[in-house]
């Protein structure tokens, strides 16, 4: 069937292209604009009686009344097969790495959402090697737990620490990241490449890029390239796969960019209503399935607008999601790292995926203690800075001295240092044995007599 090609661009709105009078076309389809005799792709936004509006990845500059669109006919698709493990793209899929470009079977990047039905339960741990979240938080496979950040801490750090550490422990599957950045700037590219290639973690990675120059439009099918890549891999291939996006914050300005060159009505704070919506389509990829062996599972790393929690993106993101590890500004100013803070973190499958013959028998119970008595400990420090250490009870010191050695030797770890789930329980009763035996009341005491 030829495609016909219509002249007939009306107005050019940012990465928009208004084209009037075609026939009937599909949302999502992609669209071919030629410019002068160079072919620019887009894809169908909206689609009305009169108009229909095409965003285009590789932005509109140059493009006129002159310029021809042509329908293809199918939605934006990414070719996959196991070729493309070890691999640097764009956030469009095409290569980076100076390797060949894409083969294998074509795979609708809008994806098919989990029928609540068929979804499975998650409660299978995957290890960080980072302490603060495999004891405190615990990662659970098929789980979606994002890390709620600010502007100058070091989440792309701890983003790249957990892509290189991250593993199933005592099961014999495949294990692969697939790790897409959005809105990052040339240094950090590098930066987050050359960190995959040095520690041989490439080779068990799909990494997808999507620089701060890029077109806005591109920002908006980076996450949705590598979720489809995920899934073939995780329902088609069996594998564990573990998605990290850095930074969402960046995906949703796009969201706001495109919605205001649509002349959309603004929601809170200029983002368009249907963020959430937007939000949940790409969360909600995450999960197990019934009777099929792999797992998606998604790490989101977002920066709050001023540190701001209830701005609404990470607002909405603590709707969808199962829980968040919040990056502490305080933490990261006494220069300890990762600068996780664990009292506001949470993640709310780590129950059922923690314990005997899942992670240890011991962990619940010492987490709960741990979280305690930091929280106590963390108190007393506004006590002492009004009254001073030597108005505490000896029992407050303890507590206070407990909060300061949590830190240092719990919290703070080296930035390759990848700790084995033992270690990191070794560390906390390390801890524990400061504080007397009868005032740890959240450990009962067969698990005292056994680790005490």
């Amino acid at each position: 069937m030829t495609k016909l090609e219509y002249k007939t661009i009306e107005r050019v709105a940012g990465p928009l292209v208004f084209v009037k009078e075609t026939h009937p076309v599909g949302y999502g389809e992609l669209v071919e604009v030629n410019v002068h005799g160079e072919t620019k792709l887009g894809q169908v936004l909206e689609t009305a009686q009169d108009f229909v509006v095409v965003q285009l990845f590789e932005g509109t500059s140059g493009v006129d009344k002159d310029a021809s669109v042509k329908f293809l006919g199918e939605p934006l698709t990414v070719k996959l097969d196991e070729n493309i493990k070890g691999r640097v793209l764009s956030g469009i899929g095409r290569p980076l790495d100076k390797g060949p470009q894409l083969t294998g079977k074509k795979f609708d990047i809008g994806g098919a959402a989990i029928n609540p039905f068929s979804r499975q339960f998650p409660n299978n741990f995957i290890q960080t090697g980072i302490s603060s979240i495999d004891m405190m938080t615990t990662l659970i496979r098929g789980q979606k737990l994002p890390i709620f950040s600010g502007s100058g801490l070091p989440h792309n750090d701890i983003a790249l620490q957990i892509a290189r550490q991250a593993k199933v422990v005592g099961e014999k599957t495949d294990f692969l990241v697939v790790f897409a950045a959005m809105g990052i700037t040339n240094e950090e590219a590098l930066k987050f490449q050359r960190s995959f290639e040095e520690s041989g973690a490439i080779e068990n990675a799909v990494l997808f890029i999507n620089k701060a120059d890029d077109p806005s439009v591109e920002r908006l099918v980076t996450p949705r390239m590598a979720l489809t890549t995920a899934e073939y891999f995780a329902f088609e291939k069996g594998a564990h796969v573990l998605v990290i996006f850095t930074d969402l914050t960046n995906y949703c300005e796009s969201l706001r960019e495109i919605g205001a060159a649509r002349e959309e009505i603004p929601g809170r704070r200029g983002y368009p209503g249907y963020m959430y919506t937007d939000l949940a389509q790409l969360y909600e990829r995450a999960g197990l399935v019934k009777g099929r062996k792999g797992s998606v599972t998604q790490i989101p790393i977002l920066t709050m607008p001023g540190d701001d929690k209830t701005h609404p993106i990470p607002d909405l993101t603590g709707y969808i999601t199962e829980g968040q590890v919040v990056i502490g500004r305080e933490l990261h100013r006494k220069n300890i790292y990762p600068p996780i803070d664990v009292l506001p973190s949470l993640s709310r499958l780590m129950g059922p995926g923690t314990g005997e013959g899942k992670t240890r028998d011991d962990h619940k119970k010492v987490s709960d203690q741990c979280y305690a008595l930091y929280a106590e400990g963390r108190d007393m420090r506004g006590l002492v800075a009004i009254v001073g250490e030597e108005a505490l009870s000896e029992r407050d010191r303890r507590k206070l001295h407990f909060a300061k050695l949590f830190e240092e030797k719990f919290l703070q770890q080296g930035l390759d240092e990848d700790r084995s789930f033992d270690k990191t329980m070794d560390i906390a009763w390390d801890l524990l044995r400061s504080i007397p035996r009868e005032e740890l009341t959240k450990i009962d005491d067969k698990l005292k007599d056994k680790y005490y």
